[in-house]
């Protein structure tokens, strides 16, 4: 009997408990019950502005000097004076005489051609006296015919009268004869005047074009620069022997730079708007070029943080197009770089410098433009009014900078996603983020062009 006790004693607080527990878990209430609530992601959204659009293009390529003098001696001879600022890098004004070479065999050869034209119009001076003397004489030896012939005619009548011998008859007729022969030569050598006219008339033209040239050869002993100009390498030196034909030195015009840059096809029908399209097509003339693209031209060269830009004009487009990218050469010029350099800030624009070309067309209002993040396979990302999700479909026009214009597809006003929204479910709800800063950087892109991409 103790022994059952202590065993009731062991188990039983045992079994009070599994009651205890039992009864606990089944008289327990349940876990309450939620509803579960919709999930939205946190995106990045700007409002897509409509923009004063001012389409650009950028190219690059290198600074030209638009005149390029190569000077070459004409004449040969011997040094005689050089300009002290005939060297390389030197800045000389039109008109400065840089050399001139030793005139003297030139001088004597127009003094020898001015005599020999003196000696020839002296000769025709005297041939001109010679035909008046001519025509006198011959007026004269026409009337001494005459009488002649009518005293011969007389003899004849006495000789037939035997008043007369037949000698004397003879001798008249002699007379008349010869008379005939004098008048004879005057004619002759009267009609021999204008071919010795014509002769000497050759001559003295020969002799003038002779002259002309021994002149031109003369002034060009002296060499004078065509053009306001900078030098380049210069290898002349007084004493030296210059031959006819060689090249002395080269100098650039500081009048106009031109700048060659290449752009695609695609950007510069981008500079055009819409109803203007249709015209760049090729065999335009230059002057249509001109009218067609109303370009406000900026040349700029940077250097790190450096940089230096030059107001510049759209000059042509060059014939060719470059055979490997198929791109369009375009050609600016800038008027008097010289005249704009400012130092520390703006250095003078030589051959061979590197610059970067753009291109800014007239302002295109009410342009919708959006960032090239939110373009995702031609379609765009909506935040409806109830800030849920929607695809659209866009008519893309052209990139520039980081954005690109919406041609159709978005009017402006709306809410679009910038940020990458994979997956995309449509519909699904959207936390919207406005970023504020890439919405400013995208609408000063569009309207201020350049400047507001550096």
């Amino acid at each position: 009997m103790k022994a059952f006790k202590k065993r009731l004693l062991i188990f039983l607080p045992v079994v009070v408990a599994m009651v205890v527990v039992v009864v606990l878990v089944r008289t327990r209430p349940g876990p309450s019950k939620k509803d579960a609530g919709e999930v939205s992601r946190s995106l990045r959204v700007i409002t897509v502005p409509t923009v004063d659009l001012r389409p650009r293009s950028v190219g690059y390529g290198l600074a030209e000097p638009g005149r390029v003098w190569r000077a070459v001696a004409q004449v040969k001879g011997e040094v005689v004076s050089v300009h002290p600022k005939l060297k390389a890098g030197e800045l000389v004004d039109q008109g400065s005489e840089l050399l001139r070479i030793n005139p003297a065999d030139y001088e004597l050869a127009v003094a020898r051609l001015r005599a020999n034209i003196a000696e020839t119009q002296a000769k025709l001076d005297e041939l001109t006296a010679e035909k008046e003397n001519r025509h006198r004489s011959l007026q004269i030896e026409k009337r001494s015919l005459e009488f002649a012939r009518k005293s011969l005619e007389r003899l004849r009548e006495l000789l037939a009268k035997d008043a007369v011998p037949q000698d004397q008859v003879d001798r008249e007729e002699r007379s008349v004869l010869q008379q005939e022969q004098t008048i004879q030569e005057l004619e002759n050598a009267l009609t021999l005047i204008p071919a010795r006219r014509e002769a000497l008339e050759a001559a003295l033209g020969a002799q003038k074009a002779h002259l002309e040239q021994a002149g031109i050869d003369l002034k060009r002993t002296i060499i004078k620069a065509p053009f306001d100009c900078r030098l380049s390498a210069v290898e002349i030196e007084k004493g030296q022997y210059l031959n006819a034909g060689q090249q002395l030195f080269e100098a650039h015009g500081t009048g106009i730079v031109e700048i060659e840059a290449m752009f695609r096809p695609e950007q510069m029908r981008n500079l055009l708007p819409l109803e203007k399209r249709e015209q760049f097509q090729p065999g335009l003339s230059m002057q249509n070029l001109q009218e067609l693209f109303d370009l406000e031209v900026i040349i700029r060269v940077s250097s790190g943080s450096w940089q230096a830009t030059w107001p510049a004009r759209f000059e042509r487009i060059r014939e060719m197009v470059d055979p490997r990218t198929r791109a369009i050469h375009v050609v600016a010029a800038v008027d008097k770089p010289y005249d704009k350099i400012i130092p520390g800030v703006r250095p003078a624009l030589v051959r061979g410098m590197y610059c970067e070309m753009e291109l800014v067309a007239p302002s295109l209002p009410n342009t919708v433009v959006v960032p090239r993040s939110a373009i995702r396979n031609g379609l765009v990302y909506v935040v409806d009014s109830a800030g849920r999700l929607q695809s659209r479909t866009v008519s893309l026009g052209f990139a520039q900078d980081d954005f690109m214009v919406i041609e159709e597809g978005l009017t402006g006003g709306e809410t679009i996603v910038v940020s990458d929204p994979a997956p995309a479910i449509e519909g699904m709800k959207i936390e919207a983020v406005t970023d504020a800063d890439l919405q400013q950087h995208i609408v000063e892109q569009a309207e201020n062009g350049s400047e507001a991409s550096r």
